[in-house]
């Protein structure tokens, strides 16, 4: 039996699951923002009530990693790597958007087109996203990076099959991808559920991280704003 603490805060979603051999067993969530810190280690004693479990019983703590949100990330991953170092468990990091794409597929069942691609986009600001592309089996085709969205974006792709939007930003792109392969999916939210398939993949391949020295995948340098009067 593998046992999994999974914790999503790359967005506004703060999520916590918990899963037992790759099956989400117990899930607490709220999508709102600026609320990670308040709730996060609530949501974790719950779902581990709910479950029946208790810290001990882990086998792994998993995190997404990221891209997403500089404040977020730092909660997630923080909550993640103490829970590791203070009950002696393995970390395991999910990037954020292979995550979701897991999500999507999942979400999308029997719907998928042949040839359908996925693209997952994180808000980041203005007309810019965090994102990369995926196959129907959850295999990149496109490498994750911060792009700027304009009428050009994904051209190459969309001329030849269908690409699914999704995720907090792409709302914000649709006025400029207007390509007829182009489909927005506009209820997709972010979940620690997502998480699933690839931390169990990770725990039985051991593939873990140094819970030290690991440090969320922020894709950019942060940049802090000045506060408004």
């Amino acid at each position: 039996m593998s046992l999994i603490l999974q914790i999503e805060t790359a967005t506004a979603s703060c999520s916590v699951a918990l899963s037992q051999n790759g099956n989400v067993i117990a899930l607490k969530e709220l999508n709102e923002r600026n609320v990670h810190a308040e709730v996060i280690t609530l949501f974790i004693e719950e779902v581990l009530k709910a479950a029946g479990f208790t810290y001990a019983q882990l086998d792994a703590v998993a995190v997404s990693s990221g891209p997403g949100s500089y404040t977020g990330l730092r909660i997630g991953v923080s909550t993640a790597k103490g829970l590791c170092y203070a009950l002696d468990k393995s970390l395991i990091a999910v990037e954020t958007l292979e995550a979701m794409t897991d999500g999507m597929i999942a979400q999308s069942g029997d719907s998928i087109a042949a040839g359908t691609l996925f693209c997952p986009m994180i808000d980041a600001r203005r007309m810019e996203v965090y994102t990369a592309v995926f196959n129907a089996s959850g295999e990149r085709v496109k490498a994750t990076a911060a792009e700027i969205i304009d009428g050009d974006s994904f051209a190459d792709l969309l001329e030849q099959q269908q690409i699914v939007f999704f995720g907090d930003g792409a709302a914000k792109c649709r006025e400029a991808i207007t390509h007829p392969n182009a489909i927005f999916v506009d209820d997709f939210v972010n979940s620690a559920a997502h998480l699933s398939k690839r931390a169990l993949q990770k725990l039985n391949n051991k593939s873990f991280e140094d819970v030290a020295y690991f440090e969320p995948f922020y894709l950019k340098d942060f940049i802090a704003g000045k506060k408004q009067p």
